[in-house]
């Protein structure tokens, strides 16, 4: 439970800390969006709106974290330049805490991080 109360913070400050960024292109009528369910740990950055120069919608996950039971950190999916694996990892989270659940379990073994 410790870990829990220590990285739900870390993570939420880190989605705050990417939404301010915006994408460089013809992304105009957009806006980033921070999701987080804290009774069920699972925090997600989204963007949405309209691609001007093709009136296509915008609907994409840039980040997606879950905080398990056991205190593990799993990245669902990370659009990031910086990697908030990475940028954890520096915050003082043991990356024996977080795992890269975008590779395929086989892959995980070859990261720095934990495999499950």
């Amino acid at each position: 439970m410790d870990k829990i109360k220590t990285y739900a913070p870390l993570i939420e400050s880190l989605l705050h800390q990417h939404a301010v960024f915006n994408p460089i292109g013809d992304w105009e009528e957009f806006e980033n969006q921070v999701i987080i369910d804290k009774d069920l740990r699972h925090f997600q950055l989204m963007r949405v709106g309209w691609n001007a120069s093709t009136s296509e919608r915008i609907h994409h996950c840039v980040l997606h974290v879950d905080l398990k039971e056991d205190g593990k950190i799993w990245v669902q999916e990370d659009w990031t330049e910086a990697g908030i694996a990475n940028q954890l990892a520096k915050k003082g989270v043991p990356k024996s805490d977080i795992v890269l659940a975008f590779y395929a379990p086989y892959r995980r073994e070859d990261t720095e991080f934990a495999v499950a």
